[in-house]
């Protein structure tokens, strides 16, 4: 399994590559200072007028989502030493321009995902007469699909309209490469930095709307009242850039690999260009956002990160175990993006930074 991990890795970096422009993990150049943030702010936003909401539909089903447009921007990364629970992998804070996307309105549901991960059995209980394929559907017909789950993988939780859960950050990966083949649009994981950026909705606070984590029970499920299980995506109160459960009822797969000094590369002055620290062919460790319905109020915090370990899958007996479901990870999910620039390959993945005053 392992080798199948590898064998479809150069393909999901290459689709990656087509979604990510201007983006790196370290500073190798340094591009002419902007006189100030305000004018970076406004360059990265300069087309997000032209950015609307739009419902996206799952070929040859009734499954739709929604996605929201996220205007560009700069902002600060990270948690100030004085924020109350902070963690040393969430420093030194650093300023970050991020280009305009679209994301996902909500977490990625069952519905959307049996499409790609239980397509056969689905595709055997419809109606023998289908209508034919477009080219996007035997693009996506042809991408690697994930192996029977050792066990029911929304562990009695729910199904219609919950956050799909359990899988690792391989198959989220590979969901996002088939649903761009299916839809002929670029989708992908968001970077660390776009999830928090998105996040925070401009908030320079623990969490979008403050501090004050007795709010939190309006705006999250976490441990304190989730009943010890996730619940439908949606319920609770969305951010001010209108996205749901950015914080609590299921931790979100970023796109970065994890790396616990990774913000000490970043220059205090000037502005990161979209960065990332891009995926490898290993498993571990890579990083989830936002915390979950089983998680305290601290893990729920904007900057908050979290690496994902071998105890994700601790009760699967397989030997290799399986590369697209954790047997233990009941609080793991994932949402989409998608960038408003694309980019054919990986020669754009270039060190860009602009000056922050």
């Amino acid at each position: 399994m392992k080798g199948n991990r590898a064998a479809t890795f150069e393909i999901a970096l290459f689709v990656i590559g087509a979604a990510l422009w201007g983006v790196t993990s370290l500073y190798e150049n340094q591009t002419a200072p902007l006189s100030s943030t305000a004018h970076a702010a406004s360059q990265a936003s300069a087309a997000a007028p032209d950015m609307q909401p739009y419902t996206e539909s799952i070929s040859g089903t009734n499954v739709t989502f929604d996605m929201l447009p996220i205007p560009g921007g700069v902002f600060t990364m990270g948690s100030p030493a004085t924020e109350a629970h902070r963690r040393a992998d969430e420093g030194p804070q650093h300023p970050v321009n991020i280009r305009p996307f679209w994301m996902g309105k909500t977490e990625v549901t069952w519905n959307e995902y049996d499409r790609f991960a239980f397509a056969l059995g689905i595709n055997k209980s419809a109606s023998a007469s289908q209508t034919p394929k477009s080219e996007g559907d035997k693009l996506a017909d042809a991408i690697t699909r994930p192996t029977p789950p050792y066990a029911d993988p929304t562990f009695g939780f729910g199904h219609d309209g919950y956050a799909a859960i359990s899988m690792t950050h391989h198959a989220a990966m590979e969901y996002t490469r088939w649903l761009s083949a299916k839809t002929g649009k670029t989708y992908r994981l968001p970077t660390e930095a776009e999830w928090e950026y998105a996040c925070r909705a401009g908030a320079k606070t623990a969490f979008s709307f403050g501090d004050d984590t007795q709010a939190l029970g309006d705006e999250a499920w976490f441990k304190n009242n989730s009943g010890a299980h996730p619940h439908p995506v949606g319920k609770k109160k969305p951010n001010d850039w209108g996205l749901f459960d950015m914080n609590g009822n299921v931790a979100e797969w970023v796109l970065d690999l994890y790396d616990k000094d990774y913000y000490e590369s970043f220059a205090p002055h000037f502005a990161a260009d979209s960065p990332v620290l891009l995926p490898t062919e290993n498993e571990y460790p890579y990083v989830v956002r936002g915390g979950s319905w089983a998680d305290d109020a601290a893990e729920l915090r904007c900057a908050a990160r979290r690496p994902s370990t071998e105890e994700w899958s601790k009760q699967d007996p397989q030997l290799p175990q399986s590369i697209w479901w954790h047997t233990d990870g009941t609080f793991v999910g994932f949402r989409i993006v998608r960038p408003l620039e694309e980019q054919e390959n990986l020669k754009g993945l270039k060190s860009k930074v602009t000056k922050f005053e």
